[in-house]
C-alpha cells in the first residue's frame, strides 16, 4: 500500500512534466543554429546579412558599442525579465575579439560582471558610462588587461522596478550633453560627484548630462528602449507601441515656471498607421490572451481593437543611420526593432514646416514590406550599433519569449519557461551587397594627435566625427582653437560648422563674437544651434529677436524659445509679435507661455495695443484660454486685475467669445492657487460686474468663483 502510494505520487509530476513539455513543444517553435536563422530572414533588396557574433561567447545582448580605439563593448542582460537580488546580478559586459581576422567574433575578455539590469553604455575618457539602475556608473581598465578594476557611481536615484523602463540609451550629443532615457519614470537623482548638490526630480522626463561640466538636468521625453540623435541634435525615442516620438521644447523651457495648463512635451510622429508587415506567426500566448481580451471590450462594448499581430507593440532599440556604407538615401534614416513580430522597421525623417517639425515615414520601397523580417520566432532585435566602418549591426536577444510575464495571463504563463534560450544570444552585420564586407575598423584615436581630431569632424560618419569631438572635449587642448575657429565661418559643410562651434564651446573658447556670426550661417540648422547659444550673450539679444522671423519653422520656434529667456522690453515685443503670427499652433503658443515674458500682464496690454484681440478667432480663443490660466494659476491679484480691465477694453463685436474664452481658462488656473479672503472677494467683485453681457458669461463668472471657493492653501 504504501509502495503503491509513493509510485503514484511520483508518477503523477512525471506525467505532467511529460505533458507540459510536449505542450511547450507543440505550441512553441524551438531554436535555430545561428546559420539556419540566417535563412529565416527576408531583407531590402540590395542589403546582405550575416552573422558577426553568436552563442558562446555572447548570450542576451542588449548593447553594443564601438569606442575611439575600435573596441567593441557588449552588454549581456543575464537576469531579464526578473529582478535580480542586490548584488547577484548575471549582467555582464564584454570585451569581443576577432582573434583569426575574418570578421567575427572568436574570443571574448569579460570587462564587468556581477551588473545589475545592465542596459546601455557609452565610451567616455578611456572607459564607459554603463545604465544600471537605479545606477549610472563609470568603468575603466587602467591596467590594460581589458578588465575594469575601476569602478564609480556617477549618478544614484533612478527608478529600477521594470526592467523594459528604466534608465537607458546613452547618447553623446552634438551640444555636448550625454542624453538617456527616462521613460518619464519617478526619481530624486544625486550626482556623487557633487555631493552637496540638490536632487533632481526625473519624473516624467528623460535625462541629460555633462561630465566635463559637473550638469545634470531632467530633460523633456519619455522614451523607453532606444533613441536616436540626429546630426543637429534632434533626439528620436522609442516606446512600446509609438515606435518614434519627439520633444520639440526642452525641459529648461517649459519649466522656466510651474503654470502651464500642460507641460506635455511628447509628439508622435508617424505618419502611417502602427501596422508592420510581420512573417512570423504569433505565439500561442499571444492569440490566447489578445482573443480573450478583445472578448471583454466587446462584452463592454467598448470600439476597441486588441491586435494579435502586425502591429507595433514592442518598439525597440530606435537607432540612427548616418554613415555612408549605405545608399545615401539611407543617411539619417532611422531603425526600429520589433522584437514581438520578429522584424526590423525603416523610418524616412522628414522635416515639416509646423510642430513638431518631422515626420516619420516609410519609404517608397517598404510601404507594404519591412527592411527586414524573420519566420524565426526567437528573432528578438533588441537594439543596432553603427560601427566605424558603416555597417548596421543588429544586437538579437534570442530568446523564445521577451514579454514581462507580468502582463500574460497566470494559467498561459503554467506553459511559458522565461529564461528558457538565455543560454543563446547574437549579433548580425548588414550591409549592401555590392560591397566588400567591410573590415573591423581599428581608429586608434586614443593615440592620435588633437589637430588630426580636427580633421576628422569633415567626414561624412557621424561615428568619427562624434568621436572626434568627444576626444576634443576630453582633452582640452587649446593649441586647436584658431583651426576651430577657421572651421566654424569657412567649412562648406555645415555639420562640421556645427561640430567646430560645439568644439570650441567644450573648450570653453566660444565668444559672443563667433556666436553672433553663426546667427547668420547658412544653414538653418547651425542658426537653431547658434540661437541656443546666444542665450548666454545678451549683447545678442537684438540679432536674436529678429530670428523669430526665420523662414525655417524649427530655428523660428528655437528663437521663440531663447528671447524667453530674457524679461525686457523686447523680448516682451518680440513674443507679442509671435502671438500675433503663430498663437493658434500648440507648439508656438507654449513656447511663447512657458517664459516670464511671454505670459505677462505687459505682453498682454502690448496684443490689446495692436488691436489683436480687435476681431475672434481660434487662435485668439485658444490663446486667451490659456494665457488667463497661466495668470490665474500664479494667483497674483493685480495680474487678474489686469487681465480684465484689459479684456474689458476690447473692441470686438463678438467679444463674448473672448470673455468665454478668459474665463474658462481662469477658472481652471485660480483653482490651483491660493487667495486670502479678501482677495477672493476683490475678484469676486470684479467678475460680477461682466454677468451682465449674457447667461454664457453669467454662468462663466460663476465658474470662477466656485473656483475660487476652493480651500487651495
Amino acid at each position: 500500500m504504501n509502495i503503491k502510494a509513493t509510485i503514484y505520487f511520483f508518477a503523477v509530476p512525471l506525467f505532467f512534466c511529460i505533458l507540459l513539455l510536449s505542450c511547450e513543444s507543440a505550441r512553441y517553435d524551438d531554436a535555430l543554429s545561428p546559420e539556419k536563422a540566417l535563412e529565416s530572414f527576408t531583407i531590402a533588396a540590395g542589403f546582405t546579412i550575416e552573422t558577426f557574433a553568436s552563442e558562446p561567447y555572447i548570450i542576451d545582448p542588449v548593447d553594443m558599442v564601438f569606442d575611439e580605439s575600435g573596441n567593441i563593448y557588449l552588454i549581456e542582460m543575464g537576469d531579464y525579465p526578473y529582478k535580480p537580488e542586490l548584488g547577484e546580478g548575471k549582467g555582464k559586459i564584454k570585451l569581443l575579439k576577432d582573434v583569426d581576422g575574418d570578421g567575427k567574433i572568436d574570443s571574448v575578455v569579460v570587462f564587468a560582471e556581477g551588473i545589475q539590469d545592465a542596459t546601455s553604455l557609452l565610451p567616455w575618457d578611456g572607459g564607459v558610462i554603463v545604465t544600471s539602475a537605479p545606477d549610472i556608473l563609470y568603468l575603466k581598465d587602467t591596467d590594460g588587461d581589458g578588465i575594469a578594476d575601476e569602478r564609480e557611481v556617477l549618478f544614484t536615484g533612478f527608478f529600477e522596478n521594470n526592467s523594459e523602463a528604466q534608465i537607458t540609451s546613452l547618447r553623446y550629443g552634438v551640444d555636448n550633453w550625454i542624453y538617456a532615457n527616462n521613460n518619464g519614470q519617478i526619481g530624486a537623482v544625486k550626482f556623487n560627484r557633487l555631493q552637496d548638490a540638490p536632487a533632481v526630480s526625473v519624473g516624467g522626463g528623460d535625462f541629460r548630462f555633462r561630465l566635463d561640466k559637473n550638469l545634470f538636468e531632467a530633460e523633456s521625453g519619455a522614451g523607453q528602449f532606444g533613441l536616436a540623435v540626429d546630426d543637429w541634435g534632434n533626439r528620436f525615442f522609442t516606446q512600446n507601441t509609438l515606435h518614434i516620438q519627439t520633444a520639440p521644447i526642452p525641459r529648461r523651457y517649459l519649466h522656466r515656471h510651474g503654470y502651464l495648463p500642460s507641460y506635455s512635451s511628447v509628439s508622435n510622429i508617424y505618419a502611417h498607421d502602427l501596422r508592420v508587415y510581420q512573417i512570423s506567426e504569433p505565439p500561442y500566448w499571444r492569440v490566447a490572451r489578445s482573443t480573450r481580451r478583445q472578448q471583454q471590450y466587446d462584452e463592454a462594448g467598448l470600439d476597441r481593437t486588441e491586435h494579435i499581430e502586425g502591429h507595433f507593440t514592442g518598439a525597440s532599440g530606435g537607432t540612427l543611420y548616418a554613415a555612408d556604407l549605405f545608399p545615401e538615401s539611407f543617411y539619417g534614416n532611422v531603425f526600429t526593432a520589433e522584437v514581438a513580430c520578429n522584424l526590423i522597421h525603416r523610418d524616412v525623417i522628414v522635416p515639416i514646416d509646423e510642430g513638431p517639425f518631422f515626420s516619420a515615414r516609410r519609404d517608397s520601397s517598404e510601404l507594404e514590406r519591412e527592411f527586414l523580417a524573420s519566420k524565426d520566432t526567437w528573432f528578438r532585435p533588441v537594439n543596432f550599433s553603427v560601427g566605424p566602418d558603416g555597417a548596421l549591426y543588429i544586437i538579437d536577444m534570442y530568446r523564445q519569449h521577451i514579454e514581462t510575464p507580468v502582463s500574460i495571463p497566470d494559467d498561459l504563463k503554467t506553459e511559458m519557461d522565461f529564461l528558457y534560450g538565455n543560454q543563446y544570444g547574437r549579433v548580425y552585420k548588414v550591409y549592401p551587397e555590392d560591397k566588400t564586407p567591410p573590415a573591423l575598423a581599428s581608429p586608434n584615436l586614443r593615440d592620435v594627435p588633437t589637430a588630426e581630431l580636427v580633421d576628422l569632424l569633415t567626414r561624412n560618419d557621424q561615428w568619427w566625427r562624434i568621436q572626434a569631438q568627444r576626444l576634443i572635449v576630453e582633452r582640452q587642448d587649446k593649441s586647436i582653437i584658431p583651426a576651430l575657429e577657421e572651421m566654424v565661418h569657412q567649412h562648406s559643410d555645415p555639420r562640421t560648422r556645427l561640430h567646430a562651434l560645439y568644439s570650441l564651446e567644450g573648450l570653453d573658447a566660444l565668444t559672443g563674437s563667433i556666436v553672433e556670426k553663426a546667427l547668420d550661417d547658412q544653414d538653418a540648422q547651425v542658426r537653431r544651434h547658434a540661437i541656443v547659444l546666444s542665450e548666454r550673450y545678451p549683447e545678442n539679444v537684438r540679432l536674436l529677436a529678429t530670428k523669430v522671423d526665420d523662414p525655417a519653422s524649427q530655428t523660428a520656434f528655437q528663437a521663440t524659445l531663447s528671447i524667453g529667456q530674457f524679461s525686457d522690453e523686447v523680448a516682451v515685443a518680440v513674443l507679442a509679435k509671435v502671438v500675433q503670427q503663430h498663437g493658434g499652433d500648440d507648439w508656438f503658443r507654449k513656447a511663447v507661455l512657458s517664459s516670464e515674458a511671454g505670459s505677462s500682464v505687459a505682453l498682454l496690454e502690448m496684443l490689446s495695443k495692436a488691436r489683436f484681440f480687435d476681431q475672434s478667432g481660434n487662435d485668439k480663443i485658444s490663446f486667451l484660454t490659456d494665457f488667463a490660466y497661466v495668470i490665474g494659476a500664479r494667483g497674483k491679484l493685480n495680474e487678474i486685475q489686469s487681465l480684465v480691465r484689459v479684456l474689458t477694453k476690447a473692441n470686438n463685436e463678438d467679444s463674448e467669445k473672448l470673455q468665454l474664452a478668459y474665463l474658462a481658462g481662469l477658472a481652471k488656473g485660480v483653482g490651483k492657487a491660493t487667495f486670502s479672503g479678501d482677495q477672493k472677494q476683490q475678484m469676486i467683485t470684479l467678475l460680477e460686474a461682466q454677468k451682465k453681457t449674457s447667461a454664457d458669461v453669467e454662468k462663466a463668472v460663476d465658474g470662477v468663483v466656485s473656483a475660487l471657493s476652493q480651500d487651495n492653501g
